[in-house]
């Protein structure tokens, strides 16, 4: 037999979380065919001494429904051994939506997922009205990775509503008519159903997106869709009920989650952290997903490997940007910020307002106003990291002052950390541990100039395995991989397998690492995104064939559309 690439002298760790092996590894026509001694011709080798060869790694949680048609590779995920993504989660994608009225969804993305509207109009070719013909526009996407995706209810709702999507609650007509695209999607092969009830989600006017103002029994009866057709996962970003110790709202939702994984007999998920301000709170929704269980329903969290910070620079966004003095000088050519910094009157006029009210509520991952003994300065990678007010005691200053001394010093290439969730890493740690648990929710996609947690599965792998040992190698792959492909329903990958997706990793265990983050301005119009590429990683291969090289791009473009159980069947 001749293989078209073999991959040789690795040690395997095949996703089950069984015990490494030495193996090569053979792949024809897309698929894994032989694991064992290879010594037939191969069109292409790669030599995986020294190194692990995995399955690729799964994103459950990202937001590429827009990058997707300008970013086929779909970076920074691809650069971390990411494979295989899902996207259109929150409630938040592209379809259903006429190319007349797509406005409407660009209204929902701008604000609550930091994704700017002119490269949306730069950077997609609108080819589609309906969910399935969004599929069908994906379908014939060059890809580098594989793509699957919800539909969401915000799009649907807007679809169906109009204006009035932003504005009321639907009609009778309007139920029947939101349930008809939620059956046509999913039948199309749309993994499931998002929404969002969050109250991090706005519009740029301040307005909820158009999903929040949906009633209980309207998310019920979209999800019951699924029950009826018995296909498909629900997504939520949950109500608000969470943030507040002692809410009372908190146990009426947990119940209608669990009644509803119970009734409609479809998985539900959502993102489970850890928050200083409601200390326990996440033991109250692993409690949930075990109660779910036990009334019957699939419920499952998806956690992340380290804390949730926004990024903060004085190339992206800082929390004293809306305040008047700051604002006139945030508007500037960084050249002349850093000119007008390095001034000594002008920089203590504007350590003077730094201290001032700020009266924009911000939300998600915006900057928040500056606490700065929970703000850190990240100048490495792994940590650990001072806080701001740590360096600026040490100084005898201002600790706003030390920010801009800090950024000044590294031509204002440096970031700051403001942590939004898991702050204490002892409890991240046991959320991970959960059984019914995921470890993904990178936002990839979205939060282009707030966040870069496109990392967090190499964090896993170099924190928590090679720093910590908290988990063994062949655990952390499991979760990476089996663990996703086997709950968003990818039969075909998630381990190295006879028969399955030749998606695969080679990398070395004792040198993978995430770099530092960037700031590139290539997205369509220009606009502005954080990057991060990682090292240790020799090759990437996506359905058999060699997708990245040492981080570098091949030209290769394998990837395909993940549809859904229904469009498979047909």
């Amino acid at each position: 037999m001749s293989y078209d690439l073999v991959i040789k002298n690795g040690t395997v760790v095949d996703g089950t979380g069984l015990p490494r092996y030495r193996a090569d590894v053979g792949v024809r026509h897309g698929r894994i065919v032989t694991i064992g001694r290879i010594r037939e011709r191969a069109r292409e080798v790669i030599d995986a001494d020294g190194h692990v060869v995995t399955p690729g790694f799964i994103d459950g949680h990202t937001h590429m429904d827009a990058q997707i048609f300008w970013d086929p590779l779909g970076t920074s995920s691809c650069w971390h051994g990411i494979t295989s993504v899902v996207m259109g989660n929150c409630g938040f994608t592209l379809a259903p939506c006429a190319k007349e009225n797509k406005h409407l969804v660009v209204r929902n993305l701008q604000r609550a997922e930091d994704i700017p509207p002119a490269a949306m109009e730069a950077g997609i070719d609108w080819c589609w009205t309906t969910f399935p013909e969004f599929l069908d526009c994906l379908e014939a996407l060059p890809k580098g990775i594989n793509f699957g995706g919800y539909v969401g209810h915000s799009a649907i709702r807007t679809y169906v509503m109009g204006e009035r999507a932003f504005e009321r609650s639907a009609t009778e007509d309007d139920l029947r008519a939101m349930e008809r695209q939620v059956r046509d999607a999913i039948r199309a092969g749309a993994l499931g159903f998002t929404t969002s009830r969050s109250p991090a989600h706005e519009t740029p006017e301040g307005r909820y997106v158009a999903s929040r103002l949906a009633s209980w029994d309207e998310v019920r009866r979209l999800v019951g869709v699924m029950g009826d057709v018995n296909s498909g996962l629900f997504e939520i970003a949950g109500e608000g009920v969470d943030r507040v110790p002692g809410d009372p709202g908190l146990r009426d939702y947990h119940e209608r989650l669990r009644d509803l994984a119970v009734e409609s007999g479809r998985p539900v998920t959502f993102g489970v952290f850890s928050r200083r301000a409601v200390p326990d709170v996440w033991r109250k929704y692993l409690a949930l997903l075990d109660e779910t269980a036990a009334a019957g329903g699939r419920m499952f969290a998806q956690v992340h490997s380290r804390s949730l910070s926004a990024l903060l620079s004085f190339k992206t966004q800082m929390p004293f940007d809306r305040l008047p003095l700051w604002k006139e000088l945030r508007v500037l050519p960084l050249a002349e910020q850093q000119r007008r910094l390095r001034d000594p009157e002008q920089r203590r006029r504007l350590v003077e307002a730094s201290g001032a009210r700020d009266d924009h509520r911000a939300v998600g991952t915006e900057a928040k106003a500056a606490d700065y003994d929970w703000l850190l300065v990240f100048d490495t990678v792994e940590g650990p990291h001072r806080t701001v007010a740590e360096v600026a005691r040490e100084r005898g200053q201002h600790p706003a002052e030390t920010m801009i001394e800090l950024a000044l010093a590294k031509d204002l290439d440096l970031f700051f950390l403001q942590p939004v969730a898991n702050e204490d890493q002892d409890l991240a740690l046991e959320i991970m541990r959960h059984p019914r648990a995921v470890v993904t929710f990178s936002d990839s996609g979205a939060h282009v100039s707030q966040l870069m947690d496109s990392s967090l599965q190499t964090h896993l792998l170099y924190h928590w395995v090679r720093r910590k040992q908290a988990f063994t190698l062949e655990q952390a792959i499991r979760m990476l991989t089996l663990v996703p492909a086997t709950l968003w329903g990818f039969a075909d990958r998630g381990l190295i397998r006879e028969g399955m997706a030749a998606d695969m990793v080679v990398f070395d265990p004792d040198t993978i690492a995430a770099e530092m983050p960037e700031v590139v301005d290539d997205l369509p119009s220009g606009a502005r995104r954080l990057v991060q590429r990682t090292r240790g990683v020799a090759a990437t291969v996506v359905t058999g064939a060699v997708l990245l090289r040492e981080g570098k791009d091949t030209g290769a473009l394998p990837g395909q559309l993940l549809r859904g159980p229904l469009a498979r069947r047909s």
